[in-house]
């Protein structure tokens, strides 16, 4: 199935999952990502309509970059190495897994203008997930005040890969509570109004439990053979 076939299937799932919460569609920003796939079908997202790239690779990033420039917004979705930061930090628009000390003196250090980030939060305590535990967060939000070239715009989470929506919704909840936490400090450097949460297989529930943007790969761009 073509992109833009797809596209269009997920906008609709959006919309009823939208319906269900009482949100606007246009409050939810999709995020395609294209790890597993060709700058070709990158750049069919584009041509169907998707304005957001997501990249989980410096060197994937880089490498579609080369094709496409940018002309989309790009976000870097996947764990960043400090030493790979020089690579990436004048071609994206979102940093979606900043996690450390050592990772914002980096981006700080490195920006020439402020890059919008997203703290990266282990919400499930999960051992094979990266990010900062839930209670570590406004903490590492505060020790973030003195670096210029960082804007903290939200939360970023990956729920466990599971079919249980009751474990699933508790996840994205537990984000969006957060997220109101921080909200609620009115810190100038953090305005915090985004949450990256929801995949393929899980982001009409996100929506429905407040995600302002999901990263969808397999569902829309589907995996190069």
């Amino acid at each position: 199935m073509k992109v833009a076939a797809k596209l269009e299937q997920i906008r609709q799932q959006i919309e009823t999952a939208c319906r269900k919460s009482g949100r606007k569609p246009e409050e939810v920003t999709v995020i395609a990502v294209t790890k597993y796939v060709s700058a070709e079908r990158a750049k069919e997202a584009l041509e169907a309509g998707i304005t957001n790239l997501g990249e989980n690779r410096d060197d994937g990033l880089l490498e579609k970059w080369q094709m496409l420039g940018d002309k989309p917004a790009w976000h870097f979705i996947g764990t960043l190495q400090t030493r790979k930061v020089k690579n990436i930090i004048d071609k994206v628009d979102y940093i979606h897994s900043l996690d450390r000390q050592s990772l914002a003196e980096e981006i700080n250090k490195r920006a020439s203008r402020q890059v919008k980030c997203l703290i990266q939060v282990n919400v499930s305590g999960e051992d094979s997930k990266h990010g900062l535990a839930p209670v570590e967060v406004i903490g590492f939000i505060e020790s973030l005040r003195p670096y210029q070239n960082i804007s903290i715009q939200g939360l970023m989470t990956m729920a466990p890969l599971t079919d249980d929506e009751e474990i699933l919704r508790n996840c994205f909840h537990k984000l969006k509570d957060l997220r109101d936490q921080v909200q609620s400090r009115q810190f100038e450097f953090a305005p915090c109004t985004e949450l990256s949460m929801g995949m393929s297989n899980d982001f009409a529930i996100a929506i429905e439990e407040g995600a302002t943007m999901v990263r969808i790969g397999t569902a829309l761009v589907g995996e190069d053979d």
